[in-house]
């Protein structure tokens, strides 16, 4: 059985409020694509559906586009899981209609770890694969809120918690791998070592609830998991990967390669492992330097690799504030209007060892580029300057996270 994982789609996603919906449904065409030349039978999207738990229409139009097309191809199972940024109660909605089309959809955690295992069976009734689709577990779903507890202690518990999710299904997949059934657990957290880059929104508060490839039970073949952007393995245990997230989410992805993992199983076993590197339309790209080196690489950028306009960021470094830094760079950029469209122009970096209170205001970062923790930080920082603010930002980062479950319940 060939199966294909992806995940982190983030249907809807907005870059400094301009839409991705191109460059998504780019990926989506691809995927169709990928699907019939490498004659996929299951496909597992490891949590992450949209970018937000009240999608646009626009968004949810692209999701079901997908899903009337793909039930079209070879793709005989189809295994969609809940992430952190995804509504359970909209991804849930449609859940029993879909099942008619063999699409499958977790979107939350239940009471019984059974609701999650899934059996595939080949046309003849034969099966041939199980998955284990473990959506993102909220607190909720883990533990039971303690009062008085430490950061120490609720780290611990949530570890225990997530821990035990996945060891729930070992007595239940034991009868499978007496049989010689393939079994594949899906995930949507943090793993221990994993590389996170900037758009990623912390779950579990900060490195709270990572678990170690350690903590997955030895009777999964695969473990198929979401919420890392960049694709990777887990502290380099090969059958143990993230897939990362189909488009640069944002400009700290620039350099990143995205792909989709196919798996071969056969006789019981994982006999291949293969990653398929996803053609891009859009190039996020950065510029930093000197104004002249700057000024040069714009000049010199050639976007003909590429189907859409990249999208810059850039920052310039000073010897001395320049009052026509601006018009210098428009002249540039006005020669590249076709290829290239300025993002996020940070304020530039003066070398100069002293500046006046109104440079240093001049410098205040773009509150369009910061996440809520970063503002709250910063706050802190002026508030508190001598003080150490860990405690403050797990709080704070809890505190999102229950507002974000609020929301999407």
């Amino acid at each position: 059985m060939r199966v294909l994982h992806t995940s982190d789609w983030h249907l809807g996603q907005r870059l400094v409020n301009l839409e991705r919906t191109e460059e998504h449904q780019h990926f989506l065409d691809w995927l169709l694509q990928t699907i019939e030349n490498e004659q996929v039978e299951v496909l597992l999207m490891a949590g992450d559906v949209f970018d937000t738990g009240a999608p646009s229409n626009t968004a949810l139009k692209q999701y079901y586009n997908f899903l009337t097309k793909v039930c079209a191809t070879c793709c005989r199972h189809i295994i969609f899981t809940g992430g952190n940024h995804d509504s359970v109660s909209t991804l849930n909605a449609p859940k029993e209609l879909l099942e008619c089309f063999n699409i499958k959809v977790i979107g939350g955690a239940t009471t019984d770890p059974l609701d999650e295992l899934i059996e595939l069976r080949n046309k003849q009734g034969e099966l041939e694969l199980v998955v284990c689709a473990v959506p993102f577990l909220r607190d909720r779903d883990i533990r039971l809120s303690v009062p008085g507890e430490s950061y120490e202690e609720r780290e611990q518990r949530l570890k225990q918690g997530i821990s035990a999710h996945y060891a729930a299904f070992v007595p239940h997949v034991q009868q499978y791998k007496q049989q010689r059934i393939p079994v594949v657990a899906m995930g949507h957290l943090f793993a221990a070592g994993g590389s996170a880059s900037d758009s990623e929104k912390e779950i579990h508060v900060g490195n709270l609830g990572q678990i170690g490839a350690d903590q997955f039970p030895k009777e999964f073949d695969y473990v198929a998991l979401g919420h890392l952007h960049r694709p990777q393995k887990v502290n380099n245990t090969n059958h143990i990967r993230y897939s990362g997230s189909p488009i640069p989410l944002s400009f700290s992805e620039v350099t990143d390669k995205k792909v989709v993992f196919i798996l071969d199983f056969e006789a019981g076993k994982l006999t291949d492992l293969r990653e398929l590197e996803i053609p891009v339309c859009r190039k996020l790209v950065r510029f930093k330097g000197a104004l002249e080196k700057v000024k040069q690489q714009l000049a010199v950028y050639d976007n003909s690799s590429y189907t859409l306009p990249a999208w810059a960021e850039l920052q310039v470094e000073l010897d001395v504030p320049l009052p026509d830094l601006n018009q210098q760079l428009e002249e540039v950029l006005q020669l590249k209007k076709d290829e290239l469209h300025l993002l996020i122009h940070r304020p530039p970096i003066i070398k100069a060892a002293r500046q006046s209170l109104e440079q240093q205001v001049q410098q205040e970062v773009d509150l369009h580029t910061l996440a809520e923790k970063d503002v709250f930080l910063k706050r802190c920082e002026i508030a508190f300057p001598e003080s150490d603010h860990t405690e403050l930002i797990t709080t704070f980062s809890e505190l999102l996270e229950l507002m974000r479950q609020e929301v999407e319940s």
